[in-house]
């Protein structure tokens, strides 16, 4: 049986999946949304968040997507939003799940309980979301998040993206002025990876600077820099890319880090476009509800060390008691099985109803 709903003036379809799954998906306030709801629901609701896209995000009313699959295995119905903007959208996406999670009430009646989850820049999300707006949640999973103050992150990528300027100049467009049209392409990833293989030993550089193992990541890495230094170009007005402070260590040699230091380019922001990327999204630590974190401990975006630094920031706060760190022995960004994410869920569920606290470490 299928039924028809009109949701915010979009006509929605609620369809059947497998063992008696419904699914609802529509656009509300320029977004679209996928809702599931297991034929075992527990009444109680996960908000998921997606990760940083360079292309809209569409849903059909086909299977599961995979990253929510642990979440109904349990019973609890899934929202998402699409957001109504790509890249960067610290502001729409959590304004339009909220709005998405509010509809779900409305439609389905108050959920028992509410978990907070999500990838990437979701796992920002949802830290921004338990910080700001703890009181319809019971807790949050925040995983591989990008979970440092937004400026921060993006002044290390800009330096490493300046860096390997340096040692091959040329073979990507310059930051300033910061192209805003730049997209990733196959032929620029190749591009990349020809310079890196003609240099190995700069290319031994640019591996230690970023920390990672091969050059496919590197040239992987760049090319995505240069898209988000564009992306935020384009929503900001201007320029957010500030280097002049940075100091470079870790080329394997003094001598190497002088000669980074005293050749490397230096870039300023514009103050406007800056305090943009400052207020979108600065952490609080203000962690009132329980928040367990998970990443791999190799991670070609993120670096798992960053969730450290947020960790102080929770502990100065006071709320250090809320917050556990956890691992798993994966390469790569959001490299999580199903399963992994099924069990630092539980552990999350488990530590909310009175159970113990997660250990810190590695995900058991």
């Amino acid at each position: 049986m299928i039924r028809w709903m009109v949701t915010f003036g979009v006509v929605a379809g609620m369809g059947l999946t497998a063992a008696g799954q419904t699914v609802e998906t529509g656009t509300m306030g320029g977004a679209e949304y996928r809702v599931d709801v297991p034929a075992n629901w527990n009444h109680s609701l996960v908000v998921f968040y997606h990760g940083y896209a360079e292309r809209p995000t569409h849903f059909g009313k086909g299977a599961a997507p995979g990253y929510i699959v642990p979440f109904l295995d349990r019973g609890y119905a899934v929202v998402e939003s699409g957001y109504s903007v790509v890249g960067w959208a610290l502001p729409q996406a959590y304004a339009e799940t909220e709005m998405l999670r509010q509809r779900f009430g409305k439609d389905h009646g108050a959920p028992v309980e509410t978990y907070v989850t999500g990838e990437s820049m979701g796992g920002a999300l949802t830290m921004m979301t338990i910080e700001k707006n703890p009181r319809p949640y019971q807790g949050a999973l925040d995983l591989c998040g990008a979970v440092v103050p937004a400026n921060e992150w993006a002044t290390r990528r800009f330096a490493l993206l300046a860096a390997f300027e340096f040692y091959f100049p040329g073979v990507l467009p310059d930051l300033q002025p910061t192209p805003v049209d730049y997209v990733e392409t196959e032929a620029g990833h190749q591009k990349v990876l020809a310079a890196l293989a003609s240099k190995p030993k700069e290319a031994g550089i640019m591996r230690l600077l970023t920390g990672l193992y091969t050059d496919e990541y590197v040239a992987h890495l760049m090319q995505y820099v240069v898209y988000q230094a564009s992306d935020f170009a384009r929503k900001a007005g201007g320029s957010v890319v500030d280097t002049r402070n940075w100091i470079y260590t870790g080329t394997g040699s003094a001598e190497g880090d002088f000669a980074l230091n005293d050749g490397v380019k230096r870039y300023s922001a514009d103050p406007g476009p800056r305090r943009w990327m400052v207020e979108n999204y600065t952490p609080t630590g203000r962690v009132t509800k329980p928040m367990l974190a998970v990443h791999t401990v190799v991670d070609n975006l993120i670096p798992a060390g960053s969730l450290e630094l947020y960790g102080e920031r929770v502990a100065e706060a006071g709320n250090a008691d809320r917050f556990v760190q956890q691992y798993v022995d994966h390469v790569g960004h959001c490299a999580f099985t199903n399963d992994e994410i099924g069990r630092a869920f539980d552990e999350l569920v488990g530590w909310v109803h009175g159970g113990a606290r997660p250990v810190g470490g590695k995900l058991p």
